[in-house]
């Protein structure tokens, strides 16, 4: 058989086309070592090659992986989110479940309360009517004991507008007994007025006395009815004495004594009034002055 020469093979290779490169893959090993080439007049693996096959399926394998780990990440997320959206509706309703039993224990605490409230008005208000009306029972006594005329003078002169009138100047002074029939309080007490007066005029009057009375006990109260040059117009004509002697003077008066006691059963809130005026019949003689007169059974009392 004829051989070809070296300068034959040479030209022939020369000549001939570059053919493709490729390899086999062992199925039962994946090394690169025990790869074979194509044929190839040298056998070289220096000669340049195109990326295998295994190489895409390996990115694509992993691009399909990673692409299924996003997708369940994505998954995962959406649950969470689904989860947490959930959490949070029943947050909501635990929130709202929360605010309906907040709001029905202030409502009823708010019941409470108001109920209290007028139960302790109602109470109360019993209360202090029935000690008002157990102070009511236990009126104060007043008595007046006695009156005296010190002095009686009627003498003529002129009033501020120079009118010539007879003018009187009487002194005279009352004694008047209060007791306070209270058991269980005291009261404040104020007399006024206190008058002298002839039918509708007013001959003299007494200063305005306060005190204070504690509970079952008693004072005595003395107090002056007097007027000084009080100008008569002819309106009092039993007081004119005849040849200036005032030994038969005799004219009937009226004494008004004005009473107010004020208790203080529960502080300020029960404060029973009692009002009394004493009305009594007096005649001042004039040759009795510095006499008492005396006015036990010449009063009458009203409420």
């Amino acid at each position: 058989m004829h051989r070809k020469s070296d300068s034959d093979v040479t030209s022939v290779e020369a000549s001939s086309p570059a053919r493709p490169l490729y390899y086999v893959q062992s199925p039962s090993n994946h090394e690169p070592d025990k790869m074979s080439y194509g044929s190839s007049p040298f056998g070289s693996p220096g000669h340049q090659y195109h990326c295998s096959p295994i190489h895409h399926s390996r990115e694509s394998s992993t691009s399909r992986f990673s692409a299924s780990l996003k997708t369940t990440a994505r998954n995962a997320g959406y649950w969470k989110k689904l989860q947490r959206s959930g959490e949070l509706v029943e947050e909501d309703e635990d929130e709202e479940y929360d605010e309906e039993d907040e709001r029905e224990k202030k409502e009823i605490k708010r019941f409470y309360v108001v109920c209290f409230v007028l139960s302790f008005v109602v109470l109360f208000s019993v209360f202090s009517l029935i000690l008002w009306a157990a102070s009511t029972s236990y009126p104060p006594e007043v008595y007046v004991k006695r009156l005296v005329f010190e002095k009686l003078n009627v003498q003529s002169g002129m009033d501020e507008s120079g009118v010539a009138t007879d003018m009187l100047t009487l002194n005279s002074t009352i004694k008047i007994l209060y007791r306070n029939t209270g058991t269980f309080f005291g009261v404040d007490v104020k007399v006024a007025p206190v008058r002298l007066s002839y039918y509708q005029r007013n001959l003299a009057t007494g200063p305005e006395v306060k005190f204070h009375q504690n509970r079952k006990t008693q004072r005595t109260v003395i107090t002056s009815i007097e007027s000084h040059q009080l100008p008569l117009y002819g309106g009092v004509p039993g007081l004119i004495s005849r040849n200036g002697r005032i030994d038969s003077i005799s004219v009937p008066l009226n004494l008004t004594i004005g009473i107010r006691s004020r208790a203080y059963v529960l502080g300020k809130l029960v404060k029973p009034k009692f009002y009394r005026t004493i009305r009594c019949q007096v005649t001042i003689h004039g040759s009795k002055l510095g006499k008492p007169v005396n006015l036990t059974n010449a009063c009458v009392h009203h409420n």
